[in-house]
């Protein structure tokens, strides 16, 4: 240590290993295979998820100043969180902001193509909606 500083030379000080005194004691133990899945439920499961219904793109810049605008619209069956994680997700491809309002998920910028594509994976069936 010089004029109060500490070293990043990498000494002994830092090969110390504050987990090495721990033990697996007490712990389960991890299981050694997983039972594999029948077929029938592995198959229907998918094929659940991927239809989750019709949801409409359309690209918008009415009444926003001239700001285009990506409105994502049509959702049956979810709520409130589940359409702010989709729009979480979506703001995080697309690189910028968004919103849920009025329970439609709002995208900042002409992002009709990501959006689809995050909707496809989630299960929903996207369709571009208008012109």
């Amino acid at each position: 240590m010089v004029d109060g500083k500490i070293s990043t030379e990498g000494g002994s000080s830092l090969a110390h290993n504050p987990f090495g005194a721990l033990s697996a004691a007490g712990l389960p133990s991890k299981p050694t295979s997983a039972a594999p899945k029948p077929a029938s439920s592995a198959s229907s499961a998918p094929a659940a998820a991927k239809n989750r219904g019709r949801v409409d793109i359309r690209r918008e810049t009415g009444g926003r100043g001239g700001k285009t605008v990506t409105v994502v619209d049509g959702f049956v069956g979810i709520g409130l969180p589940e359409k702010e994680q989709l729009a979480k997700r979506m703001r995080a491809a697309c690189g910028c902001g968004g919103t849920v309002k009025d329970g439609a998920i709002e995208i900042q910028g002409d992002q009709r193509e990501t959006v689809a594509r995050i909707l496809s994976e989630a299960g929903f069936r996207p369709v571009f909606a208008g012109g």
